[in-house]
């Protein structure tokens, strides 16, 4: 008789685990348990089948040719033993077994193992909401919530409330308003995707979302779901006394780790509130491995413990523990904190540190806004996006990156992730030899050009100025200049419409230099790259205090 391994859970690590050992060692006694009654389902796809781009639900329950992975199909591919509606109960590390009840039957049974993965990923957070139990009140937590909220579509529900602005918000806003749904989404911070987005980014991801008529609720906080007298939800109200009328509710805020049977059996929860593990993904027992939602992870440019559930970390934890728990040695080194979603036609990624998140953990924090777009601009299918670049000023190190837009977005978060993994500098970025056609990339890429503006930064070449900053400094601050060096042509299409404006296009800069005051000047036009040139320009005759607007008007997210 072989080792038997005992996973439990069947969606994202447990099966990748199981199969993994599988392939390791034949002879090896695999058992899955699982409360549900799908397995190894594509949940990152669901948002996608509510919109109707998936046209059945099977498709993430299958493999690429179509079989439904089942009980049946585990047993006749794999020859893994997987129990379905089964609950693990309690883990009995003395004993070695863990007891688990079939929820159909009732029946009882402890399960022996010598190596046990806990799998049991996270749960919706459910708020203390008066009315959260109301028929209409929906969470996206499994296939059989996305199959309901599809038909309640195609049934004619037309007005949504998504409660939270956070990755799986932003997903399922995009599914409804594809739809034709009309959509409000209620954010109790004061933006949108507070974990992951810095404000000058967060912003113009709302700008996008309001031009596109999705109704946007910040510093919301919901108080009740009211009851249409039916017992169903009509009426979302927040604690300033808004109402929002509701055909269907989405709670969307959030997921707590399950950590429930890992405490119970005395293993170490960490400082995230997740089950801890080491490099191997070994839980504080040796013989207990766990990976995926529920547990802990090194983040790689810090080194502090992280908690960012995410399917593709899943399928990883589910190899490295398969090679180990059938007597392998391999290390899960931790990840950049990398996190891309899709909402309508807007791309948005983020990856490492964010600009708050550097300077709250003491960076000396340097950034650049970059416009771009994501292929040479006189190729006729290019499309725009902005990247956020996130450095330390003392060691150039790399921190972050974020970027968004209609753009090809995930390409560059992913240079940058790669970058991270490998503790590049400002340097190694800026001179990757990267793939460069037209129809792919500009020919110094945005990450790239926004490497060179950190390193123009640091230099003290360049000064910028983010857009929240001058938004700020625009309250009741007469003494500065507003410089706009854009065409005459583009300034009457889209004038900036402020009393401290001057426009002066840059061809004609040097020539009427005696039109400026000697006072700050603040520089803009399109995308930075003129604006930085105006500032080497000013400071050449001897004007000192000069700043460019970073992004300049691409990234400003307020109305001018």
């Amino acid at each position: 008789m072989g080792k038997k391994i005992l996973v439990i859970g069947g969606v994202a690590l447990g099966p990748k685990a199981a199969s993994r050992a599988r392939r390791l060692d034949p002879e090896a006694e695999i058992t899955i348990i699982d409360r549900g009654d799908v397995f190894s389902y594509a949940g990152c796809g669901m948002p996608f089948y509510i919109e109707g781009q998936i046209t059945d639900i099977d498709e993430l329950l299958c493999t690429n040719q179509g079989v439904r992975r089942d009980e049946a199909y585990f047993k006749s591919v794999k020859d893994i033993k997987l129990l379905g509606r089964t609950e693990a109960l309690k883990i009995n590390r003395l004993e070695k077994t863990v007891t688990a009840q079939d929820i159909r039957t009732g029946r009882f049974q402890d399960i022996p193992y010598d190596k046990l993965v806990l799998g049991v990923g996270a749960s919706p957070v459910v708020p203390p909401i008066e009315g959260i139990s109301l028929k209409g009140v929906f969470r996206l937590y499994s296939p059989g919530d996305a199959v309901v909220i599809r038909a309640k579509i195609d049934e004619g529900a037309k007005r949504v409330v998504i409660v939270g602005g956070g990755l799986i918000g932003m997903e399922v806003c995009g599914s409804f308003a594809s739809r034709g749904c009309a959509v409000t989404v209620l954010e109790m911070m004061d933006r949108l995707i507070p974990a992951l987005l810095d404000p000058d980014m967060s912003l113009l991801l709302e700008k996008y979302l309001r031009e596109s008529e999705i109704t946007l609720g910040l510093g919301c906080r919901v108080s009740r779901i009211i009851d249409d007298g039916s017992g169903r939800a009509s009426v979302v109200e927040t604690a300033n006394g808004d109402r929002f009328d509701a055909d269907m509710v989405v709670v969307a805020i959030g997921v707590r780790p399950n950590v429930r049977l890992a405490k119970d059996a005395g293993l170490k929860i960490g400082v995230t509130g997740a089950i801890a593990v080491d490099e191997y993904l070994r839980t504080s027992d040796p013989d207990i491995y766990a990976g995926g939602d529920c547990v802990e992870n090194i983040d790689l440019v810090t080194g502090r413990k992280v908690y960012l559930p995410l399917g593709s970390t899943a399928n990883k934890h589910g190899r490295v523990i398969g090679d180990n728990v059938t007597g392998g040695e391999t290390r899960f080194p931790g990840v950049t904190l990398t996190a891309v979603f899709k909402v309508l036609d807007f791309n948005v990624g983020k990856t490492g540190l964010s600009e708050r998140e550097a300077r709250e953990l003491g960076f000396d924090a340097v950034t650049a806004t970059a416009p771009r777009t994501d292929c040479s601009d006189y190729y006729p299918k290019n499309k725009p996006f902005i990247v956020k670049l996130i450095a330390d000023r003392r060691s150039q190190k790399l921190l972050g990156c974020q970027a968004l837009g209609t753009g090809e977005v995930v390409k560059r978060i992913d240079v940058v992730s790669t970058c991270l993994r490998f503790g590049a500098a400002i340097n190694d970025l800026a001179d990757l030899d990267l793939g460069y056609a037209p129809p792919y990339s500009t020919a110094i890429d945005a990450v790239a050009h926004a490497a060179n503006v950190l390193r123009n930064k640091i230099q003290g070449l360049a000064h910028g100025i983010s857009a929240t900053e001058l938004k700020g400094k625009m309250v009741g601050d007469d003494d500065f200049v507003l410089l706009d060096v854009r065409s005459r042509q583009e300034v009457e299409v889209r004038p900036f419409n402020d009393r401290r404006v001057v426009n002066i296009p840059i061809e004609e800069l040097r020539s009427r230099l005696n039109e400026l005051p000697r006072k700050e000047v603040v520089i803009f036009c399109k995308t930075s790259v003129r604006a930085y040139d105006a500032e080497r320009i000013l400071r050449g005759v001897g004007f000192n205090d000069v700043k460019f607007l970073d992004g300049s008007l691409t990234a400003w997210p307020y109305t001018y």
